[in-house]
This record gives structure tokens, C-alpha cells and sequence, in this order.
């Protein structure tokens, strides 16, 4: 009874804080696809090439800050340096909208980069010191639902501020609200159990021991090193490259595709881009209480990764032929590459020792934000080289059929037993 009064109060008042924080990350680095489609590389005479390297620079800046992040969290608290993170980015994304220079927009991207780069460990870290085995995918992907939920209001609303105002004002407004939540957050954040007013003793107790039970399974890791040298965080770091390059390749260059592929106003493409998350929004609430009733995370993440992988061939195939069917392919390869997000980081935890799970987390989200630039980088410059979205859909179905085949090769569990097909 008494855990069950606990999980009630982590979940209200835990999730909202990662959530909103984690959402306002989203907003500022993935509205640079909308200015890019609105007229930013017009007004500062950008080539397809420069937009390409710019829309990708956020993203080199992010990876080399992660590991830092990563082991700061896990180590001390989040609480000083996400504060400083939303500060900073916020005035980075408000200064991306005054900008009149190309050099100095390379230099407010990357800076935008290492201003959120703590923001995606953090958050993980932090759960993982409130929720156990059995809940750690369910709190992991109401987390990411930050990513598809922001990703959908935002691109309805960046397409009406782009219409109404210009894309200058757009960065400028929406730069707002991580300075404000910075103040909030610093308010209301609580790093571990132990530091929480509101529960009592016996609910800290319980909850500590609970988490320290989890970790008896583990074979010791004696330092960082070591950790980034073992197989499982290996394969989990190429794993999440592939798969970023794949995701981040669509979130930032969606609303270019869709505008010229439709030739609808910026408003429409908003629309239109909005679509994929909201499936992925269904996708990922049913999927993850599945993964943790069952435990089953890499036949989730195989299966719709390998899903994401189909549907891009596909819309490929149908290409301009039907722009409505290639457009419904894309909207469930985009849901599939978001989905299995929450079971797929509740696994670290889950293998690899609490003495070392900061940096090796961190390691793999760097990894990730590697494939990131990769993607972004690569699918605006075939886009812009080519004419046409067909590259960039091979490039991008070729980067999740290798994350398929390198999950299909990892072992997710520190057990034998399997789920379904898969092995854990």
C-alpha cells in the first residue's frame, strides 16, 4: 500500500517537471527546420550546403558536452546545471532570431548545442533515481513524450508565427520559455528521494532499497574506462547513432520536404508536419506499459525500428507518384523511430553498474547526438543537391536497417530468459 501512495506522488510530481523540461529543449532545436523553410536562408543568402551545415551544428556542439553531463548528474545534482543550461539556451535561440551574420549563426547554433547537450542525461539520470525496474520505461517515455508532443504544437505554431510574423520573431518568442521555467525549476526540483519533503521516511526507505536491490544483479564495473569499453555500451552507442541519423535526418528537415514536395504555404506543411507525433504520442503510451509488464525491450526496439526502416523504403517507392500515400508512410516511419525511445534507456540502468550508469549513459546519448549531426547534415545537403526527398529517404532507411541488425546482436538484459522471439 505504501508504494503504491508513493508511485502515485513521484508521478505527479515528478514526471511533469522532467517533461516540460525536456519539452522546451525540443522546441529550440527543432524549430531551425521551420525558419530554414520560412525564408532564414533567403534573407542571409545561405547556400543549401551552409543551411545544411548549420540546421546539423547544433548537434556537434551537443556531443561533446554529454559525458560531462552525464557523469556531473550522477555524481552531484542536476539542479545547478540544468538551471544554467535553460538560461543559456534560451538566450542562444533569442539571439538565433536577431542574427544578420552566417558566421555568427555557426557560432549561436553550436553554441545552442553545448547549452542543451546536459539536458537528455540529466533527465535520465534523475528518473533513474525515482523509478524502478517495473515502471523505469513507463517514466522514460511520458519523458520523451516531450519530444513528439513539442515537435507537434510547435510545428503548428512556428508555421502560424512564420505566416503572421517572419521566422525572426518565431525564434525570438519561442526562446522565451526556457528562461522563464529556469526560475521554476529551480524551485521545484528534488535530485533524490532522500531530499524529498514530501514523502516519509518509511516511503524513502522503501524506495532506496527497492532501487539498491535492482543493482545486486550487475557484475561490478570498476570505473569509467572500463565501462566505455564494454560490449553493451558499445553496441548501445553504434545502436543509437544509426537510429539518430534516421530520426534526426526527418525532425529537422520534415517541413522543407513537405513544402516542396506539396507546394502548400508554410501553415499547411505546419500541419502536415504535426501529424507523425501525434501517432507517435499513441504509440509510445501503449508501447511502453507493455515493455515493462512484460520486460521485453529489444522486441520493441527491433520491431519498430525495423517498421520505421519499412515504411521509409516504401515511401520511397511510391515517391512523387502519390504524394498522399508517401506522405502516410512517412508519418508511420516517424511514429516507429520515436517509439521504442522509453524501453530502449530503460535498459541501462537496468546492465550497467549505478557507480558508472552516468557516463555510460552519457556516452550513448553522445553517441547519439553524433548520428544526429550525421543525419541532419546529410539529408539537407541530398535535399538541397538533388532536388528531390528520394536520397535522403534511402540514406535514412539504410542508418535504422544497420540499428536493426545491431539490436537483433545485442544482448538488452543481464538474464537468459526470452520474451516472444526475443531474447532479452
Amino acid at each position: 500500500m505504501e508504494m503504491k501512495q508513493l508511485a502515485s506522488a513521484r508521478w505527479i510530481r515528478l514526471i511533469p517537471i522532467a517533461f516540460i523540461t525536456y519539452s522546451l529543449a525540443y522546441l529550440d532545436r527543432a524549430n531551425y527546420g521551420f525558419g530554414a523553410a520560412a525564408g532564414l536562408a533567403t534573407d542571409l543568402h545561405i547556400t543549401p550546403g551552409a543551411s545544411s551545415l548549420l540546421g546539423a551544428l547544433f548537434f556537434l556542439g551537443y556531443f561533446f558536452f554529454q559525458i560531462p553531463g552525464g557523469i556531473y548528474s550522477e555524481k552531484h545534482s542536476s539542479k545547478t546545471l540544468v538551471f544554467w543550461s535553460l538560461i543559456f539556451w534560451g538566450i542562444f535561440a533569442i539571439a538565433t532570431g536577431m542574427v544578420n551574420d552566417i558566421t555568427a549563426l555557426y557560432c549561436i547554433r553550436f553554441l545552442l548545442g553545448v547549452a542543451e547537450s546536459v539536458i537528455m542525461p540529466a533527465m535520465l539520470i534523475f528518473l533513474s533515481h525515482w523509478f524502478t525496474k517495473q515502471e523505469r520505461a513507463k517514466a522514460n517515455n511520458l519523458l520523451f513524450l516531450g519530444n513528439p508532443i513539442t515537435v507537434l504544437w510547435m510545428s503548428v505554431l512556428s508555421g502560424y508565427l512564420c505566416d503572421s510574423f517572419g521566422w525572426r520573431l518565431m525564434f525570438i518568442i519561442e526562446g522565451f520559455p526556457a528562461l522563464i521555467w529556469a526560475f521554476v525549476w529551480w524551485r521545484v526540483f528534488v535530485n533524490r528521494p532522500r531530499d524529498a519533503k514530501w514523502l516519509t521516511e518509511q516511503e524513502k526507505n522503501d524506495l532506496e532499497e527497492a532501487l539498491l536491490e535492482e543493482q545486486k544483479e550487475l557484475k561490478p564495473i570498476k570505473n569509467y574506462g572500463e565501462a566505455f569499453r564494454s560490449g553493451k555500451v558499445i553496441s548501445f552507442s553504434f545502436i543509437h547513432f544509426f537510429w539518430n541519423i534516421g530520426m534526426y535526418g526527418f525532425i529537422m528537415w520534415l517541413p522543407s520536404i513537405l513544402k516542396n514536395a506539396s507546394n502548400m504555404g508554410i501553415v499547411t506543411t505546419g500541419w502536415l508536419t504535426a501529424v507523425p507525433y501525434a501517432l507517435a504520442v499513441l504509440f509510445m503510451l501503449s508501447v511502453s506499459y507493455y515493455s515493462d509488464r512484460s520486460q521485453n525491450r529489444k522486441g520493441v526496439v527491433v520491431t519498430f525500428l525495423f517498421a520505421g526502416t519499412i515504411c521509409f523504403i516504401a515511401s520511397y517507392i511510391v515517391g512523387a507518384s502519390d504524394f498522399w500515400l508517401s506522405y502516410g508512410l512517412l508519418v508511420v516511419a516517424g511514429a516507429c523511430m520515436y517509439t521504442p525511445y522509453g524501453p530502449f534507456f530503460a535498459v541501462m540502468p537496468e546492465v550497467i553498474p549505478k557507480n558508472v550508469v552516468g557516463g555510460a549513459t552519457a556516452l550513448i546519448v553522445s553517441f547519439g547526438a553524433l548520428g544526429s549531426f550525421v543525419g541532419a547534415y546529410i539529408v539537407g545537403y541530398l535535399n538541397g543537391a538533388t532536388g528531390t526527398p528520394s536520397a535522403s529517404y534511402v540514406f535514412m532507411a539504410g542508418s535504422l536497417a544497420i540499428a536493426v541488425i545491431l539490436a537483433i546482436m545485442t544482448k538488452f538484459s543481464t538474464t537468459k530468459k526470452t520474451v516472444g522471439n526475443f531474447p532479452r
